[in-house]
């Protein structure tokens, strides 16, 4: 049987035929499904690559990388590089990779497939891994993902740009005519909040505006990886914002995942957005920033090239073994702000 018979069976074109037979990991899942179930049905076995006409593929073997979410138990909440990693992996078809996702409740612990050296390189992300357990990963290329690690920290790193992130939130406000700033946190001992705390703080003082830092008690020894923070936190914030002197009329909230908990607190003592305040969020969740009760200015991560970044430089660590020295790779953020009508990247 021909490969048109088979796309016209699958209800496909032959060039996606064709790419199940080679390359399958570039077609979508139900027309790959489709297309394997004709072939199935009508017994058909391509032709060994060997004996083929044409040009041979010349994809390379995949490369094996593991991404280790250090202090986190496996939930849904986790899937989201491998989301990411889907969107970007046909953007490349000849660096391939196969993917592992491994988890450890605690820093001390190092999952076996690492220490048994059964992948290539490996991706570290949330709290940092003990001394003990970076030194039984040995040579094993492995960068650093985000910003949780520690300045000691010898390896490779992939991380957002949080001081221009903090910058970038002053520039916001000020061109908005605010004076007097507040940045506002749940999680001040999480370094990414500290940087942009700093950042912050410093672009102010550049320009002449006064701020009030707003921020929640350090919880020492947490992952960062899945936070709920309690309402009763937002309202502590809130009060102190109340009794500040001038009161802030321009916020900044280093991170988002508080933000509705925050919101509410302020609606509640009777500040209302656009009248009372203004605020810039340092960033851009869509499951989180649609289900606000109003749409502030962001600061959008740009995690999906976040991911594609981190996956590709640890490809080239994978394939530079001798390569000496630490690479550090930051991703500036976008403003995003919103109109009632559609959505404006400044």
């Amino acid at each position: 049987m021909l490969i048109a018979d088979i796309a016209h069976r699958a209800k496909v074109s032959p060039a996606t035929v064709s790419r199940v037979i080679n390359q399958p990991h570039l077609v979508a899942p139900d027309r790959l499904a489709r297309v394997q179930a004709v072939m199935t049905a009508v017994n058909y076995t391509p032709t060994p690559l060997h004996r083929r006409r044409g040009p041979k593929s010349r994809l390379a073997a995949p490369k094996k990388i593991a991404v280790w979410f250090v202090g986190a138990k496996k939930t849904s909440s986790t899937n989201w590089f491998q989301d990411h990693l889907l969107q970007i992996q046909p953007a490349n078809e000849r660096q391939r990779i196969e993917l592992s996702v491994l988890f450890s409740d605690t820093p001390d612990d190092l999952p076996r497939m690492l220490a048994e050296r059964q992948v290539d390189g490996v991706v570290i992300q949330g709290m940092e891994p003990s001394p003990a357990c970076l030194q039984k990963l040995g040579e094993m290329p492995h960068v650093w993902f985000m910003t949780r690690r520690t300045s000691t920290f010898a390896g490779d790193y992939v991380e957002p740009d949080n001081d221009l992130n903090g910058r970038l939130a002053v520039d916001y406000l000020h061109s908005k005519g605010h004076k007097t700033l507040a940045v506002i946190s749940t999680d001040p001992g999480y370094s990414a909040v500290a940087w942009r705390v700093k950042a912050f703080g410093e672009r102010a003082k550049e320009l002449g505006l006064t701020v009030h830092n707003i921020l929640g008690k350090t919880r020492p020894g947490t992952s960062f990886l899945e936070i709920t923070p309690l309402h009763e936190e937002s309202d502590t914030l809130v009060r102190r914002l109340m009794q500040s002197t001038p009161r802030p009329t321009g916020l900044y909230m280093p991170v988002d995942h508080f933000c509705g908990s925050l919101f509410r607190a302020l609606r509640q003592a009777g500040l209302k957005s656009e009248r009372d305040f203004e605020a810039v969020l340092g960033n851009y969740n869509p499951v989180i920033y649609h289900n606000l009760d109003h749409l502030p200015a962001a600061l959008d991560i740009n995690l999906p090239t976040l991911v594609r970044k981190v996956v590709d430089h640890l490809v080239w660590r994978v394939e530079n073994p001798q390569a000496i020295g630490r690479i550090g790779i930051t991703v500036a953020p976008t403003l995003v702000t919103m109109t009632p009508a559609k959505q404006l990247i400044v």
